[in-house]
C-alpha cells in the first residue's frame, strides 16, 4: 500500500493542539491589520482556493482586518518563490501559500530554491487528491478508466495543474501503479493550475484530471465533473457519493498538505503574529465553514514543527520518486 501523508507524529500533535484549545471570540481580538497572500499559480487551483479560504476565515472572524491576493504563475511555482526571496525586505506583509510541490520541485531541480530559503510560518490544512472526468464522459469509475487505458494508453491522457513530475502527475502515477499499471507509461499533460486543466477536460483533450479533492468538490457541485476516485482511506463528508481508491481495489492513499511561508529574514515579532492568527483561526466558526466546504483536514504545524515535517516528507517523497523513475 502506498501511503503519502503528514506523518503520525504530526497528526497526533495537530489533533492534540486543536482538541485542547479553548474557543476563541474573535471580535475585539484582531491580531493583524492586513495580510497580502501571494499565490504561485493561476486562479482556480488548490493554492488559490487555500489562500482565499484562509483569508476569508481570518477576515470574517475578525482576526485580520483585510486580506488581498496576488496570483503569480510561472516556473511551477518558482517565480513566486524567487520573487519573495529577491524582494524580501518589502514583503514582510506577505504570506505565500504552497504545498507538497515545493518539496517535489526542489528535488527535481525545477527551481533552485527550497523551503529552507524561506521563513516557515505554518502548515495549515491537508487536501486529499481526486481523479475526475467530464460530466458527459463514458467513464464512470476507476475500473472504466483503467479499462480505457488498457485499450489505448495514448488516447487516455490524464491531465493536472502541475508540471511533469509534479504533484498531480505523481498522484496519477501512484494511482496507476497501485492499479497494477506501469506508472511511467501514463500519458500526463500539464496545465497551469486547475482552471486550464479543467478546460482541457471539458474539451476532451484529456480523459481524466488529477486534482485536489477540494477543487474536485467545487467542480462536482457545479455539475461540471464526476469524481471517480478519492485518495482518502474513507469517504469524505464533503462528497459522500465519491468512492475512494481503496473501495475500488486500488491500494493507495494520499493527502497533500498546504501551508504558508514568508520572506526570509522576517522579523520574529511579525512571524509570531502570523502564527498567532493562524492558530486562533482553527477555533472559529468561520474557519469550520471554509474547512467543511472544501473537505480539508486540519493540520497545524507551526514553526519548527513545520520544518521537521517538511524534512521528513522530503525524504519520503525522494524515495518514492526514485522508485517511480522521476529522479
Amino acid at each position: 500500500m502506498t501511503t503519502f501523508s503528514m506523518g503520525r507524529r504530526a497528526l497526533i500533535a495537530a489533533v492534540a493542539a486543536i482538541g485542547l484549545a479553548g474557543p476563541v471570540s474573535a471580535g475585539g481580538h484582531q491580531v493583524l491589520d492586513s495580510i497580502h497572500f501571494l499565490i504561485p499559480g493561476g486562479a482556480g487551483g488548490g493554492w488559490d482556493g487555500t489562500a482565499r479560504g484562509t483569508g476569508e476565515a481570518l477576515t470574517e472572524s475578525g482576526l485580520v482586518g483585510t486580506a488581498s491576493y496576488e496570483n503569480m504563475s510561472g516556473g511551477g511555482g518558482g517565480k513566486a518563490i524567487g520573487y519573495l526571496i529577491e524582494n524580501a525586505d518589502s514583503n514582510h506583509g506577505t504570506l505565500m501559500v504552497n504545498s507538497t510541490p515545493i518539496v517535489i520541485r526542489s528535488l527535481t531541480g525545477v527551481f533552485p530554491h527550497n523551503f529552507r530559503d524561506l521563513t516557515l510560518v505554518s502548515g495549515t490544512i491537508g487536501d486529499y487528491a481526486a481523479i475526475v472526468v467530464g460530466k458527459d464522459s463514458p467513464i464512470n469509475t476507476m475500473t472504466d478508466l483503467i479499462a480505457a487505458y488498457d485499450a489505448d494508453p495514448s488516447a487516455t491522457a490524464i491531465g493536472g495543474g502541475s508540471v511533469p513530475g509534479g504533484m498531480d502527475h505523481l498522484v496519477a502515477a501512484m494511482v496507476m501503479e497501485a492499479a497494477g499499471k506501469d506508472a511511467l507509461g501514463v500519458k500526463y499533460i500539464p496545465y497551469d493550475a486547475g482552471g486550464n486543466a479543467m478546460a482541457a477536460l471539458l474539451s476532451g483533450e484529456i480523459a481524466a484530471l488529477s486534482t485536489g479533492f477540494s477543487e474536485a468538490v467545487d467542480l462536482s457541485n457545479a455539475g461540471e465533473v464526476r469524481i471517480i476516485g478519492v485518495t482518502s482511506a474513507e469517504r469524505v463528508a464533503a462528497a459522500p457519493d465519491a468512492m475512494t481508491m481503496m473501495e475500488q481495489g486500488i491500494d493507495t492513499t494520499f493527502v497533500n498538505w498546504r501551508g504558508f511561508f514568508a520572506a526570509p529574514g522576517l522579523p520574529d515579532n511579525k512571524l509570531a503574529m502570523y502564527q498567532d492568527a493562524i492558530a486562533k483561526m482553527y477555533d472559529t466558526p468561520e474557519w469550520e465553514t471554509v474547512r467543511a466546504r472544501n473537505g480539508w483536514v486540519n493540520i497545524h504545524n507551526p514553526g519548527d514543527q513545520f520544518l521537521s515535517f517538511l524534512e521528513e516528507q522530503e525524504q519520503v517523497i525522494g524515495d518514492l520518486m526514485k522508485k517511480l523513475g522521476f529522479l
